[in-house]
């Protein structure tokens, strides 16, 4: 930081000037005809991806005739749901759909703002909590055109732009290629796992085998909608067919089970690859299934666990036209039952490869948010400015 602290201090000591965002830029007024777009050169809001991830190729066609019209250098913001921060710095002429705001320096100071610089102004997070304090609805808020055009912003000399600028250039690309490292790493970790599985968990026909239908008990769930769920909060988890956070629906005053068991997911794409062990007070919906062994003398559920995470997936690929899983389908499929001792070795070799990718699971969005943390500290304290004296 040495070089960007003495630059400040030697071309701003006392503080840079601080303008309104609509001094020194203007949405484009320009327009441009649909028929000469593509899914390159047209942004919609919905191929702006939020956290200022940038754009992605449109996928959907403009349906109005005319648009308007951005330049190479303007910066392009989603104008729906400013908490999303959909921000990017257009490479590229083209059109944007009307949620989609594009600020253009104006040209009186493109001697004095760089384009760069003024995308990392407006890809801070003061500019969107700006944004959302002046936003307009509840459901659907947008942002405020004029309130936009009032965000004041620090004006330094070029040169310290361009220092700043390359500064953060630099973070945005070490960041993306710890992404990068820390997701070949989880990839490779995954395979790993998978190649794991395969092998422990496949038998030849000398080792005896029964039907889910023949070793577990097995039940289905109940109905319970949100208001039931409002009406009856409480500690006890409740699991339906999501699979987003372990499948917790909520959290109800009762339970129904009381015991080590297996759920999955009965309906859904991937239905039949879906398993969580389960050793708590619980309850499921009725789009949820549950598995408990009548003797673990013969089978360990953990093992089941993970047995079912292998025959399921081929079950499906073999043609389950249906993707939901349900009760009578389950309780057919035939099961491979080891020694209980060869059954407890597999779960603690399995074990251990599960919990070295579960850490590097948790582990992965904890090191990229500290280096997020980290950088976006850097970015604020690069773009904050004593202002200058009147």
């Amino acid at each position: 930081m040495s070089r960007i602290d003495d630059l400040i201090a030697e071309r701003c000591p006392g503080g840079v000037p601080h303008l309104a965002l609509g001094e020194v830029a203007a949405y484009s007024e320009n327009r441009i005809d649909a028929s000469e777009l593509d899914e390159g050169n047209f942004v919609g809001v919905d191929n702006l991806l939020p956290n200022k991830g940038g754009k992605v190729n449109a996928s959907y066609e403009p349906n109005t005739a005319r648009l308007t019209k951005y330049e190479t250098g303007d910066v392009l913001l989603g104008n729906i749901r400013p908490y999303l921060k959909k921000v990017w710095l257009a490479t590229n002429e083209g059109g944007c759909s009307g949620d989609v705001l594009a600020i253009r320096i104006a040209s009186a100071h493109r001697g004095s703002i760089a384009p760069e610089f003024l995308f990392y102004l407006l890809s801070s997070d003061g500019f969107f909590a700006y944004n959302m304090q002046n936003a307009k609805g509840a459901k659907m808020p947008r942002g405020s055109k004029d309130a936009i055009m009032n965000y004041r912003l620090p004006v330094p000399p070029l040169e310290v732009q361009r220092e700043i600028v390359r500064i953060l250039d630099n973070f945005t690309e070490l960041e993306a290629e710890l992404e990068a490292e820390l997701e070949a790493e989880l990839t490779a970790r995954r395979l790993q796992y998978q190649h794991y599985c395969g092998q422990l968990l496949t038998f030849d026909t000398s080792v005896q085998s029964a039907t889910l239908g023949e070793i577990c008990q097995i039940n289905r769930g109940r109905v319970m909608s949100k208001d039931y769920l409002r009406d009856h909060a409480g500690p006890y988890p409740v699991y339906s067919s999501q699979t987003a956070n372990a499948g917790v629906f909520g959290f109800i005053d009762t339970f129904d089970y009381d015991s080590e068991s297996i759920t999955w997911t009965t309906d859904g794409a991937n239905a039949g690859s879906v398993f969580y062990h389960r050793n708590e007070r619980f309850s499921i919906t009725n789009v949820c299934g549950l598995l408990k062994v009548r003797s673990h003398d013969l089978i360990s559920t953990r093992f089941l666990f993970y047995m079912l995470g292998q025959l399921t997936q081929k079950h499906v690929r073999e043609g389950m036209g249906n993707p939901k899983l349900m009760s009578n389908i389950m309780s057919q499929i035939n099961v491979p039952i080891p020694a209980i001792d060869m059954q407890r070795q597999i779960v603690a070799v399995l074990d251990r490869f599960e919990l070295l990718v579960n850490d590097l699971s948790i582990g992965l969005p904890a090191e990229l948010a500290a280096r997020r943390k980290q950088y976006e500290y850097y970015r604020d304290r690069l773009l904050t400015f004593e202002e200058a004296a009147a």
